[in-house]
């Protein structure tokens, strides 16, 4: 059987950021020559970034895309790495109208390329186009109708683009019955909990059907709401793992591979399933035998659901801070379970000497609330201060009678006017601390504890909060590292502390019921009379759907935050404000 070596780079592109995309597959591309490979693959859109979004829509940034691919290929040669075959994912356009979907010639398209030795060789388009959960590559793209295959070394190999083997059929199919040896496929595929899993069921389950091996490479990194771990796999015809690159890492996977022999005499246009036409491109080289020592690939350990998480919403919030050109973050520290975890989280990922905090307390703030705060940034070397907000505080409360609910969030809202200004002095780009039970049932204050420009914990329901504060406590342990979150702030009752003795389970179920009904309407899609039939107690259900229904508009207005779930708000659901159905 013929050898190939093949690299997957799983890289972190930045969307819009052409030139420094394309140094960075050159650099990539360089690292994986000079480690031997015959074949080098990057992720999906790897040249503009993913997901561009509306930015497809504009002309010019599909004309400076393709302008970029030809340019690269150009580079690649003249850098002395034109020899080696290059697929990577730009933004590209159609060359005839699509009469199905309504569109003209020159329509976008998500698109992958293949460099070699100075030129474009081969260009072709995603064909199934993902258009649910945070997906709507219907608004955007027009698929491709191409089955591109790369004689090299003597194996055809058939190429996709991510959504193309999440769908049965189309590329799978067309691989098997082209005859292809080995389907490799580029992708921009994003995190969510046990999606490791779910991937490796898939690309085995794709490789069987294709009748050959399968080769997997994803980006990592953010990208607004979205965080892409990485995860590139390759797996044999028979399912066995044969190289797997970590998640959430920057990684070169480079393997070699005994392929079958390119045997099928197929030509170019043959219609194959799904409506696919061959298209094949023969780029030369005799077939290699497989060298004395051959090179095997590292399959990484997986990692714990705490662990992924935590990696994740560290992942999400590095990369928006500095995709966004701001180097610090501001945050206020109330000594509570959620700040003191997204001051954590933070730590992790700008690093201590980057992280404001301040406390600012009223005539409601405990005393140790006060000392945690403090404690944990004693523990983590981030940087703090106090402001007391009593003084503002008492001066709005003789200007003006407020009572009860008013009075509270008014608190809210001059620590979170407090944290605007300071943010606009200093440059800090500020930190909203709320939690996805908190979001789904409103209990977050408008121009309060929702300003920022990120939610690191958005998407994070309050019960696992609990359950990453004691993990990440846990492993700084196993680094022999001090636990960063004070022992206090998570034994102690959760409160907002906005009038004496008060406890969030004064208004709220507890958490772990509350987020098990959150769960099953949010992310379930259950309603209210489904609900009930399994078990929960219907005034129970009835409060939290009605709750949920009526802050839709107080979560439209709260900043973007890391997606972990298989549903976080925003993206994934769409709901009307203006709404009169509220059971579920």
């Amino acid at each position: 059987m013929p050898n190939l070596r093949l690299a997957l780079c799983q890289t972190d592109p930045w969307v819009g950021d052409l030139a420094r995309n394309a140094d960075e597959v050159v650099r990539r591309t360089a690292q994986a020559v000079g480690a031997g490979a015959q074949l080098i693959a990057f992720p999906e859109m790897a040249l503009t970034g993913y997901p561009v979004e509306d930015l497809a829509l504009r002309g010019s940034f599909v004309e400076a895309s393709r302008s970029a691919l030809v340019a690269l290929a150009a580079r690649l040669a003249a850098e002395g790495l034109g020899g080696v075959p290059v697929v990577v994912g730009y933004l590209g356009r159609s060359d005839r109208a699509s009469p199905r979907f309504g569109r003209p010639a020159g329509s976008p398209q998500n698109c992958a390329a293949v460099l070699h030795r100075g030129e474009v060789v081969t260009r072709f388009a995603k064909h199934h186009l993902p258009n649910y959960g945070v997906f709507d590559e219907y608004r955007w793209f027009v698929p491709g109708d191409q089955l591109p295959v790369l004689r090299l070394h003597g194996v055809d190999v058939a190429l996709a683009i991510c959504e193309d083997i999440w769908q049965d059929g189309g590329r799978v199919s067309a691989a098997r019955e082209a005859g292809a040896g080995l389907l490799l496929v580029v992708n921009g595929s994003p995190y969510e909990r046990n999606k490791d899993d779910v991937r490796l069921e898939l690309v085995r389950r794709r490789a069987a059907e294709a009748g050959c091996p399968l080769a997997y490479v994803n980006m990592v990194g953010g990208q607004d709401e979205l965080v892409f771990d990485g995860d590139s796999i390759v797996v044999g015809a028979d399912g066995e793992v044969l190289g797997r690159s970590p998640q959430f890492e920057e990684h070169l996977l480079v393997l070699d591979l005994d392929l079958p022999a390119a045997s099928s005499d197929h030509t170019d246009g043959l219609l194959l399933a799904d409506g696919l036409h061959l298209v094949r491109r023969e780029l030369g080289g005799e077939p290699l035998p497989a060298p004395a020592v051959p090179l095997r690939a590292a399959v990484a350990p997986r990692i714990s659901d705490e662990a992924e998480i935590w990696a994740a919403l560290v992942a999400g919030t590095a990369a928006y801070v500095h995709k966004n050109g701001f180097r610090s973050v501001l945050i206020g520290l109330s000594g509570g379970i959620d700040s003191a975890l997204v001051a954590a989280i933070a730590v992790d990922a700008v690093g201590a000497e980057n992280v404001h905090c301040v406390s600012m307390p009223s005539r409601y703030s405990s005393q140790h609330s006060r000392d945690d705060a403090a404690e944990l940034a004693r523990r983590t070397g981030l940087r703090f201060r106090t402001v007391s907000i009593a003084p503002m505080f008492d001066a709005y409360l003789a200007a003006t009678e407020l009572t009860g609910l008013a009075e509270e969030n008014l608190q809210s809202r001059l620590r979170g006017t407090l944290l605007m200004a300071i943010s606009n002095q200093e440059g800090h780009l500020v930190l909203a601390p709320g939690n996805k039970s908190e979001l789904a049932v409103g209990y977050s204050t408008l121009y309060g504890d929702s300003v920022g420009a990120f939610g690191p914990v958005k998407d994070v329901y309050k019960s696992l909060i609990f359950r990453l504060a004691r993990w990440r406590n846990e492993e700084a342990g196993r680094r022999g590292e001090p636990a960063p979150i004070p022992e206090h702030t998570i034994d102690k009752p959760p409160s907002a502390e906005l009038r004496p003795d008060q406890v969030d389970t004064d208004s709220l179920p507890d958490y772990d019921l509350l987020d098990t009904v959150l769960s099953r309407y949010v992310e379930g899609d259950q309603g209210r009379d489904a609900i009930v039939a399994a078990g929960f107690d219907p005034a129970l259900v009835d409060r939290v759907v009605r709750l949920v229904d009526t802050a839709e508009y107080k979560r439209r207005q709260y900043p973007p935050g890391p997606k972990i779930s298989a549903k976080g708000f925003g993206r994934d659901r769409r709901l009307p404000i203006t709404n009169r159905w509220h059971r579920g």
